[in-house]
């Protein structure tokens, strides 16, 4: 089914026809279906969301540059893509010049990324798993690098190069849970635990959905774009994106952000683009206003991030607010 289902995405594409939405089942509540602990729910993968969700701001990347594919490259009839692949989410690049098909394999239950590029209207594709690969970041592109066996030495398989620094931090937030929950990952690299571009404003450990995580504030260095972004504290999985959230401009308004106790700082409107199965959002909007809680392990951290997001700290031209808002 998945393989056809690709097919059909690719002469959709060859068409110039934008990909359908990701329809979810009418009779749930959107937000029953991000969140919700029923087998409806958890038979969605939590990267199928990501890129259906709408973007609460756009933030433009400038200097553009071209994608580029690097491969090595190969027909469609040599690619090892297994019968029983789940397709997690496509994107394009260079008008549609460079397709990034990310899938799991219905055998090891792992992520794979395909990319798909055409040479003289003839598409090839370059096939890698995620724990295959590193990341980096260069200005407004992500740059993805495999080994070479035969040079024993990194070469670059992709530099892909994004529209907006929120779609940017998606992709590279949704590769590194990717890599970070990967029973084949051998090491995550240092390299592909930051983020190049990004400065750390804030950090602090909160109980989230009942775990220890650390709640971090990040800053763009070009475009100012702010975001909060969770992790795992500790163990195996440490500092593995847990979610991520841009903050708009309603962050200026005095009624987004409420102390409720000396530990407890709740938020009244935040979108949250989660990277982990077993997460619930839920758990922390129990109030009778459906607000986001962040539960802070130390009184002394919510006071200073509450202090953070003073009204007067906040540029509003640094978040273009979406039509899809």
């Amino acid at each position: 089914m998945e393989c056809t289902r690709l097919q059909l995405m690719q002469l959709r594409e060859a068409r110039g026809i934008p990909p359908p939405p990701i329809r979810l089942n009418s009779t749930i509540r959107p937000d029953s279906v991000l969140d919700d602990d029923s087998g409806i729910a958890t038979n969605i993968h939590w990267a199928e969301k990501i890129f259906s969700l709408p973007l609460p701001s756009r933030t433009p990347l400038k200097h553009q540059q071209s994608s580029k594919a690097y491969g090595p490259h190969a027909p469609w009839s040599q690619v090892r893509m297994p019968s029983d692949a789940r397709i997690l989410f496509i994107r394009s690049f260079n008008e549609r010049q460079i397709t990034l098909i990310v899938y799991q394999s219905g055998r090891d239950r792992c992520p794979y990324l395909l990319l798909r590029t055409f040479h003289m209207g003839t598409p090839w594709f370059s096939l890698r798993g995620a724990h295959e690969l590193c990341v980096e970041r260069n200005g407004s592109s992500l740059q993805f690098w495999r080994w070479s066996s035969s040079e024993h030495c990194p070469k670059m398989w992709a530099n892909l190069c994004f529209m907006t620094w929120e779609e940017l931090v998606l992709v590279y937030c949704c590769f590194l849970s990717f890599k970070t929950r990967n029973s084949l990952t051998v090491q995550v690299a240092n390299e592909d635990l930051a983020l190049w571009g990004e400065r750390k404003l804030f950090q602090a450990r909160i109980v989230d959905d009942g775990f220890m995580h650390s709640l971090i504030v990040y800053e763009d260095y070009v475009t100012k774009g702010i975001r909060l972004h969770a992790a795992v504290w500790d163990g195996d999985l440490r500092q593995c994106p847990v979610w991520t959230a841009f903050i708009t401009h309603q962050s200026a308004s005095p009624k987004w952000m409420r102390r409720v106790s000396k530990t407890r700082v709740r938020l009244a409107d935040i979108q949250l683009y989660v990277f982990c199965q077993e997460y619930r959002q839920q758990n922390q909007r129990v109030n009778r206003a459906g607000a986001f809680e962040i539960r802070f392990v130390s009184e002394e951290a919510a006071k200073r991030f509450k202090e953070l997001f003073s009204p007067a700290l906040i540029d509003e031209s640094t978040a273009t607010e979406s039509t899809q808002t």
